[in-house]
């Protein structure tokens, strides 16, 4: 029996239709995004997500039912806890303020696409291992913030208060620099001073917020410290992130191969055959034994005392 469920569980038709589970189960939560959708469907889909999260639980069973009497295994597996969890919760009767928050968790089910495809397993254990490496290139990217930061306030304090009147507001100015998101404003609002930049005028109500406002132009100034923070921290920093994530790629993927590899040679297959051939082995011994102490019992009962 445990030997035709780990035969379905493994099989390629199986893992597709849970695939298609999840992205039904992903689909419905975003129809009930929709008040118009749910006034005219509401009920038929509230229907079939409780179908699906019965069905996400029957295959959560089949999964600890493949592994038999050893079935606290289907929990060795961290993929498989997340799921599990995530069906125990939307399996919870919760009502009034709880229920914001599963909705919140089934939102968690298209996560369960990671689960279900192991490329998107690869990526993520990639990102994983790569977060040690990640730390010291945000402590570095914070250095280079803190840094530009501190010139920025001292160069152009005076000129745009608004973006660069201390350290705080600088470094949010440099962040929307380091996204590109309108930064040539920023810099121009430097290079040709905050009042001969028509775009983003200073009005008369911010320079009376600042009293020590005074509109200076530094072209040279602005182009060396703007250019060279955007090419620091979006091009040399994106690159080492991209290079570090690449590398953690390489090492799991080699890691997985290995794996994989141990587990299909021929050793390795015969002690599983083995261990299997032993475990039914040892269950047949049992049944003997048991009907042997019952059939036992049966014959002393049946035994005549007398001649």
């Amino acid at each position: 029996m445990t030997e035709t469920i780990k035969k379905i569980v493994d099989h390629s038709a199986f893992n597709k239709a849970i695939l298609a589970l999840i992205v039904c189960a992903a689909v419905l939560v975003g129809l009930e995004t929709s008040k118009s959708v749910m006034v005219k469907f509401g009920g038929t889909i509230h229907i079939l997500d409780k179908i699906l999260v019965y069905l996400f639980a029957l295959e959560a069973v089949l999964k600890m039912a493949a592994h038999g009497k050893k079935f606290y295994r289907y929990f060795l597996d961290p993929w498989n806890v997340f799921d599990f969890l995530i069906v125990v919760v939307c399996l919870l009767p919760v009502d009034g303020h709880f229920a914001a928050v599963l909705r919140l968790v089934r939102v968690l089910r298209a996560l369960r696409l990671i689960s279900a495809l192991p490329n998107l397993q690869l990526l993520v254990r990639s990102l994983l291992r790569s977060l040690p490496s990640m730390v010291h290139v945000g402590l570095l990217l914070s250095l280079l913030f803190y840094i530009y930061a501190v010139m920025g306030v001292f160069l152009w304090r005076d000129n745009d208060p608004v973006h660069f009147r201390n350290i705080s507001s600088a470094m949010l100015s440099l962040f929307r620099v380091i996204t590109l998101e309108d930064w040539t404003d920023i810099m121009y609002i430097q290079m040709y001073g905050s009042a001969g930049y028509d775009f983003v005028p200073y009005d008369q109500a911010i320079i009376n917020a600042y009293p020590d406002y005074q509109s200076q132009a530094r072209p040279i100034a602005s182009t060396l410290y703007f250019v060279s923070f955007v090419l620091l921290g979006t091009m040399v920093m994106l690159n080492l992130v991209i290079g570090v994530i690449i590398n953690s790629m390489s090492e799991v993927t080699i890691e997985v191969k290995q794996e994989n590899e141990a587990d299909h040679t021929p050793e390795q297959q015969r002690l599983s055959q083995l261990a299997s051939q032993l475990e039914e082995a040892a269950e047949t011994i049992r049944r003997m034994e048991s009907e042997a102490a019952t059939g036992s019992g049966g014959t002393g009962q049946s035994t005549p005392s007398g001649k």
